[in-house]
């Protein structure tokens, strides 16, 4: 049998003394042995260079003690998952749940939610407009020892002693004012995205946050992300150069992705607070079933693409790289797919500037300065496209997983693209935290975000939804003082920069950010916050 040498590599002489006397067969093995070994040792040096940390946020602190009484504020469809992230679902989600596992043994989700951690709290109160959907809630959530209240507004609500907190999943022209009256009312907030609907209204809710000193924290759960976490380790250590392009996109092709929700068969004005919705913050129109499910459709209600999915894109790569708001913001786009009253653009590009902005360079000094970051969407194609960091020496695609591809004409790695150790056109180095998982994907906008990994990571092998970690983050920093991930800054910059997105596209023009004066820079003749909420034709 031929015998390693001192270093533990197989010599030539090893291998010929080896294979003496051996049919043709065995020398095939031992060549593809040998390849194989050297192959192994080839990895084990890259993985040695790049010395790549692919390690969890760090851990937040325990769930004991008193259990945190929680308020919800919208019940839609992004109020019912919050409460399973929470531990809490409807008896007809459960119920649904159950039939799609008989069904399908790879459906997940039913067991992934009743393998959660605890998380200790109390849901004591619920206020949605419209009222089949809060006794829903009531109805679910209630037990023998905690009833669930039924409040008309979130003003009501607010007074309750009882509630310690509150999750607010509204349309997004009520984030805001949610957010500024929970604090004031000394309760803590959770606050789905876009965090605001306005300027000044961004401004107020940041000034409120600094007052009341009680824990914020906005939606964006891929801040919990595995990939993500190791994507910031692989920027710190300058392993992709100068960055100069980032790419995102958003592609879908459903009516559920084009926001075309199903409008409930008992829905009309006698169990809807209509008015409380437009709460003299909308315009005042008479009662619209469409309007009220489908908000996301007009600018008087949501933020469109900028504010609604691009915000998800900025923030996961600013979450990475700290690139801040940029200096300006170029947006283009239209309603190409679905023409059906909506005014907010189905299409969508925004080009966002950093002029200023670096990740380190291996080259010279003062060569390489500046990044654009383009977010591009469309709601007519659902061909997915890798979120790309493009640097001079290498590019990494981040979603759930990381891959990262060496550039042909790195200065980092030219010694070991020269040798061919390394080739462009193979990983680099891949981390996948869901091999050998089951996803459990149900549907092209699941897929969608959990490409993006917006809908769970894992932690030690095993799948856990990322919002569950997010807020339990949250309520952390509410029972031990811990740091939140996604706090009023960090829903400053996104929001701000979705703000300058908006602008953009309905003003035609470059809008730019003073970042000596944090503000976005006034434009003549115009009242920014009017252009913002304006529906399109109230513009020409």
């Amino acid at each position: 049998m031929a015998e390693q040498n001192s270093s533990g590599k197989w010599s030539r002489r090893d291998m010929m003394k080896g294979l003496a006397g051996v049919p043709v067969v065995g020398a095939v093995f031992w060549a593809g042995a040998a390849k194989a070994a050297k192959q192994k040792e080839s990895r084990e040096n890259i993985l040695e260079t790049l010395n790549i940390n692919a390690s969890p946020p760090p851990d937040t602190g325990p769930m004991s003690g008193d259990p945190v009484r929680l308020g919800i504020i919208g019940f839609g469809i992004r109020g019912p998952q919050l409460c399973r992230a929470l531990g809490f679902a409807t008896k007809d989600w459960l119920q649904s749940m159950k039939e799609a596992a008989d069904k399908n043994p790879k459906d997940t989700r039913l067991s992934s939610f009743m393998e959660q951690e605890n998380l200790n709290v109390q849901i004591t109160a619920v206020c949605d407009l419209f009222d089949v959907r809060a006794q829903e809630a009531a109805d679910s959530f209630s037990t023998d020892k905690v009833k669930v209240k039924i409040y008309k507004t979130h003003q009501e609500l607010l007074k309750d002693p009882d509630v310690d907190a509150v999750v607010i999943a509204t349309a997004d022209h009520w984030h805001a004012p949610i957010a500024i009256a929970a604090l004031e009312a000394g309760k803590h907030v959770y606050c789905e995205k876009p965090m605001t609907h306005n300027i000044a209204e961004t401004y107020a809710l940041k000034d409120a946050v600094a007052r009341a000193g009680k824990v914020f924290q906005v939606g964006h759960q891929h801040r919990q992300t595995q990939s993500f976490v190791t994507a910031k380790d692989v920027i710190n250590k300058k392993i992709l150069g100068h960055v100069s392009l980032v790419t995102a996109s958003t592609n879908r092709n459903s009516d559920n992705g084009a926001w075309q929700y199903h409008i409930h068969e008992k829905a009309n004005p006698n169990t809807v607070d209509w008015q409380q919705f437009l709460g003299g913050i909308a315009p005042d129109i008479p009662w619209n079933a469409e309007h009220f499910f489908r908000w996301r459709k007009w600018w008087s209600y949501g933020s469109g693409l900028s504010g609604d999915l691009m915000v998800h894109d900025y923030d996961r790569i600013n979450c990475v790289l700290n690139m801040g708001i940029p200096k300006s913001v170029t947006a283009s786009g239209g309603i190409y797919t679905h023409r059906d009253g909506r005014t907010v653009p189905d299409v969508m590009q925004i080009n966002l500037e950093f002029p200023n902005f670096s990740t380190g360079s291996s080259q010279e000094a003062g060569k390489e300065k500046g990044m654009t970051m383009v977010y591009s969407a469309t709601l007519g194609n659902s061909y997915g496209r890798k979120t790309l960091l493009m640097g001079h020496d290498a590019t990494m695609e981040l979603g759930n997983d990381l891959v990262l591809y060496a550039d042909s004409n790195s200065t980092r790695f030219k010694d070991m693209l020269e040798s061919g150790q390394v080739t462009s056109d193979v990983p680099l180095y891949r981390y996948d935290p869901s091999a050998n998982a089951v996803d459990g994907i149900t549907s092209a906008t699941s897929k969608y975000f959990a490409d993006k990994g917006l809908l769970y990571t894992y932690r030690n092998g095993r799948r856990v939804d990322s919002t569950h970690l997010h807020m339990r983050e949250w309520l952390s920093g509410i029972r031990n003082g811990t740091p939140v991930s996604c706090g009023i800054q960090e829903g400053f910059d996104e929001v701000m920069t979705a703000h300058m997105g908006g602008l953009s596209y309905k003003l035609g023009r470059r809008i730019e950010f003073d970042h000596a004066k944090m503000e976005i820079v006034p434009v003549d003749g115009y009242d920014l916050d009017e252009v913002l909420v304006a529906e399109m034709d109230a513009l020409v």
